[in-house]
């Protein structure tokens, strides 16, 4: 089910239909963890085994109830500042190994992929995530994009997809909603992560789906709309 806030309107960001017409070159952006990607049992096993390993309680839990900002932020929530580094760094050699393959595609995301592709248009992946380890999961997934960017959050994540020439993006975070209002993209939330469709509409996104199984209908909606 769709829910739109500013559909079609002429407002706002230049109006998508305007924008997409047959796709042909047209990029379009996807966040990773919990827009493509359910990534929650490998990050769980992750945290866990670094848990275990240094004897630091962790609520792995908590953690996948709010993926989205860069690890560092979540780590400094579980080990004092002088720590955040080596930690961090820790958790990534533990999750090339335990949590990559624990990833599931999000229900939609191939065929999300291959609409985009099937009209003309090339996809993006800009995440938060550590490049290699995006790399790795969307291996995995079987889900391989034209571009892939890692480490980029909220207007950073915005900046690279305005140099991207990104003319939509999709993600499941209030961060992925300022990421596009930067790059002067067309905003889509998907309900799939710590925020509902109607918190993502409310920050501020064009339109919000209750998951990527929506997405190919409504971008045959809009392309459709240009005949």
């Amino acid at each position: 089910m769709l829910s739109r806030r500013r559909a079609n309107s002429g407002t706002g960001p230049q109006s998508v239909t305007t924008r997409l017409g047959n796709l042909t070159r047209v990029l379009i952006g996807f966040d990773l963890d919990m827009t493509l990607a359910d990534s929650r049992s490998g990050i769980v096993t992750t945290m866990d085994a670094l848990s275990a390993e240094t004897g630091v309680p962790i609520d792995s839990a908590l953690v996948v109830s709010r993926l989205g900002p860069p690890l560092e932020q979540e780590i400094a929530e579980w080990f004092p500042a002088a720590e955040v580094a080596p930690m961090t760094a820790r958790y990534r050699e533990l999750y090339a190994e335990l949590g990559v393959t624990g990833a599931v595609p999000m229900p939609g995301a191939a065929a999300s992929v291959r609409t985009v592709r099937e009209r003309g248009g090339r996809v993006a992946v800009v995440t938060a995530k550590h490049a290699g380890h995006a790399a790795a999961m969307l291996d995995h997934l079987d889900l391989r994009p034209d571009v892939l960017v890692g480490w980029r959050f909220g207007h950073a994540k915005g900046e690279t997809l305005r140099e991207l020439g990104a003319s939509v993006y999709i993600g499941d975070h209030l961060g992925d909603v300022d990421a596009a209002r930067t790059a002067g993209a067309y905003s889509i939330g998907v309900a799939t992560g710590p925020y509902s469709g109607a918190e993502l509409l409310a920050y501020g996104a064009d339109a919000a789906l209750e998951s990527l199984a929506d997405f190919p209908a409504w971008l045959g909606g809009y392309v459709t709309g240009m005949r």
